[in-house]
């Protein structure tokens, strides 16, 4: 069982009162993590933990790799930041547009953020039009367009947007219709009936933890076609994880443009978006209008650490075995959890992919967001503390499985999940 330290203690009241609600707006947790090597980390009490919240992402070789500590190490003594070129820079955006499909050019940011946005923006550059259509739960970041229906408390009627947060103007929302999830022929109805109006389609290919359907990226990939606006895949969580080419590898479909970041910068802040070339025009004065070039600045953008970094962590993933380790190591979980499940007759599913999956508390089937929060958000969440308490640790959702990730990771995980099964059982 973890304990908290008097340091633990002190620091978390120090973080009360000058952090709102005590924290950076991430984790809820009240704990203050001092370290990380590969697949653990370590709190400032010391407790250690297998660790499948990885950053919420980034690090899916693990903390620490050697490959990418020296990549770091060797940069940082040459400067860290210039606000110009570099190599490192130049080079991984090479890598980026060899492995994404939808890549013919890349431009960088600094927050996944960042790149959603600068996403939405260049397709209604390009097309004219002002209105983007995203997909109920879908989460592109918290820029304004983003936080629209992304978690409503009260879901609305198609294809009308809820903001999920204050402070965002009416006539965002108004610029944002909002779509189904998994559901292609009320998708590809509304596409049609607002293609006069509608500069292109976000969606996360994988959204959150809930997989397409069969057909479902493929009708959105011919209706946006059809229509002739963008489609814009949300891949800042999943390029480079599910597979070398992202989730448009993963799943067959090649959007227009896409969105990248957490893997990419290696652990550092580090964001990008791809496309294909007409679109990516934008961003260069020379090929398009004085009225159509798209101004992007950043002063962190492409940063050499974060670009070093990156570069090295893809360099590890493009070795032999690599992904098959991620996807094996996700696969042993979740047939470990499944057979756990069964085992106690407890009403539990695992939805996601093996790199990336969690734990629902249903008997349903979970496709869109309204089944998603379906489930029992209480058991889910007091599921989280009992396997935190015995040393693993994760968010308020997903496990994220990392490459470095052991046997014996995966075999403390599922004493855990069993232990804590038993738990609420009893508390039944």
């Amino acid at each position: 069982m973890t304990i908290s330290s008097d340091t633990e203690t002190a620091l978390m009241e120090k973080a009360r009162a000058v952090l709102p609600a005590g924290g950076f707006g991430n984790l809820a947790f009240d704990v203050v993590i001092r370290e990380g090597k590969a697949g653990h980390v370590w709190d400032v009490s010391g407790n250690e933990y297998v660790d499948y919240l990885l950053g919420s992402g980034p690090m899916l070789i693990g903390h620490g790799h050697p490959d990418v500590l020296a990549a770091v190490q060797a940069q940082i003594p040459n400067g860290t930041t210039f606000f110009a070129n570099n190599e490192h820079g130049i080079l991984l955006a090479e890598a980026i547009v060899d492995a994404m499909a939808c890549a013919d050019k890349v431009r960088f940011m600094s927050s996944g953020s960042e790149a959603t946005f600068y996403a939405m923006r260049v397709a209604r550059a390009h097309h004219g039009r002002d209105k983007i259509l995203k997909f109920e739960g879908g989460f592109h970041g918290m820029s304004d367009y983003a936080l629209m229906s992304m978690a409503p408390a009260r879901p609305g009627n198609f294809p009308q947007a809820t903001p999920d947060t204050p402070g965002i103007p009416q006539r965002v929302r108004d610029e944002v219709l909002i779509a189904p999830f998994n559901d292609t022929e009320t998708a590809v109805s509304l596409i049609r009936e607002h293609k006069d109006e509608l500069a292109g389609v976000i969606v996360e290919p994988f959204q959150r933890l809930i997989k397409p359907e069969p057909g479902f990226l493929e009708a959105l990939r011919e209706v946006t076609q059809e229509v002739g606006i963008a489609l814009i895949f949300d891949e800042v969580v999943t390029c480079f994880r599910l597979a070398y080419g992202g989730a448009q590898e993963y799943y067959g479909v090649v959007p227009d443009l896409c969105a990248m970041g957490k893997i990419i910068g290696g652990g550092f802040p580090l964001s990008a978006i791809g496309g294909r070339d007409e679109y990516m025009a934008h961003f260069d004065k020379a090929k398009v209008a004085e009225n159509e070039f798209l101004t992007q600045i950043g002063t962190l953008s492409g940063n050499p650490v974060a670009a070093a970094a990156g570069l090295a962590t893809l360099n590890v993933l493009k070795q032999p075995g690599a992904y098959e380790k991620i996807h094996g190591n996700g696969q042993a979980l979740i047939d470990g959890m499944t057979e756990l499940f069964a085992k106690t007759g407890t009403p539990a599913k695992i939805f996601g992919e093996a790199p990336l999956f969690d734990v629902f508390f249903t008997d349903g089937e979970v496709r869109d967001y309204r089944s998603m929060v379906a489930g029992d958000r209480e058991k889910t969440l007091r599921f989280n503390q009992l396997i935190r308490q015995r040393g693993v640790f994760k968010g308020d959702s997903k496990f994220y499985v990392c490459w470095a990730h052991t046997d014996d990771d995966i075999k403390l995980t599922l004493d855990a999940v069993a232990d804590a099964l038993e738990e609420l059982r009893a508390a039944a």
